[in-house]
């Protein structure tokens, strides 16, 4: 028993731990927990010592996380969610109402359906209903008061003083390493369909440099775009979070892309008081977790 109580497993450390899968390294978590990179290696290096084992695999080439942080990590993520759960629990004030959310595909999979799930327990009386659309509809279904908020992508320059910034993340041309560019003519690009601000983007201020783009491939899914550039079927623009490992991101010969933001944009709408606690959880757990991560 003496051995036990002498560990501890520290929630800002756990914390670390999981932004570190999230990000895919130290210095990412740090940026996106608002910490020094010292700060977040100190916080791994105690919970090392205090569990007697490494974590994090400092080998060259070998993964990320030993065999003891995969382990950690399963418990870590259940840890974490109770344990915020459990604050908002006993904070929690009675709500009700109703909340119409949009959602990106990006989004729904992410970590945000733990969110809302957390979120739809703590308040059963707050009925919310999502709806899962391209960015630019729901810009449009906001415009037209038929959302009263919606988590959507806009270029990082379009965003507004009134939208709750979650994160922010890089745009990137990408293609197969076989895939063979012609030095002349068009590129071949696979595109998201007409409702794409990056299609858009693309196709008016993406080839101000010259480039030229011949759509080879129409598809509303990141899935299937991103199916078609490991085939090696042509170019494409991606957010960070789509990038694989068998992408090569195109530097050259293509304008850069600019960068992208996550926000809660909220519609026209009288105040919500069901919106407004619903928006302050999201916010806050992003800022503890440093991002939305991806669902596995």
């Amino acid at each position: 028993m003496t051995e036990l109580t002498s560990r501890r497993l520290e929630i800002d450390a756990l914390r670390a731990l999981w932004a570190i899968r999230h990000h895919g390294g130290i210095t990412r978590a740090a940026e996106a927990l608002g910490l020094s990179q010292s700060a977040v290696s100190h916080k791994i290096k105690r919970l090392e010592t205090s569990l007697d084992c490494d974590l994090l695999s400092r080998k060259p080439g070998a993964s990320m996380f030993t065999t003891a942080g995969e382990d950690l990590l399963d418990y870590a993520g259940r840890i974490l969610g109770l344990h915020d759960e459990a604050l908002l629990n006993l904070s929690k004030t009675s709500l009700a109402g109703r909340v119409a959310l949009g959602l990106t595909e990006d989004t729904t999979c992410t970590d945000l359906a733990r969110i809302l799930g957390r979120f739809r327990r703590l308040h059963p009386n707050v009925s919310v209903r999502t709806k899962v659309r391209m960015s630019l509809i729901l810009r449009g279904m906001l415009e037209r008061g038929e959302l009263d908020a919606a988590i959507v992508q806009v270029f990082a320059h379009e965003v507004r003083p009134t939208d709750v910034v979650l994160f922010r993340e890089q745009l990137h041309w990408v293609k197969h390493p076989d895939l063979a560019l012609p030095p002349d003519g068009p590129i071949p690009f696979l595109s998201f369909d007409d409702e794409c601000f990056y299609r858009r983007w693309a196709l008016d201020i993406g080839q101000d440099g010259g480039a030229v783009l011949e759509t080879v491939f129409e598809c509303a899914s990141a899935a299937g775009i991103i199916a078609a550039v490991t085939s090696g079927l042509g170019v494409a623009l991606l957010n960070g979070r789509h990038l694989q490992p068998d992408m090569e991101i195109l530097t050259h010969g293509l304008p850069m892309p600019p960068d992208l933001a996550y926000v809660v944009r909220r519609g026209r709408k009288v105040r919500n008081p069901a919106l407004d606690t619903l928006v302050a959880e999201i916010e806050s757990e992003i800022s503890r977790y440093g991002g939305l991560a991806l669902a596995s």
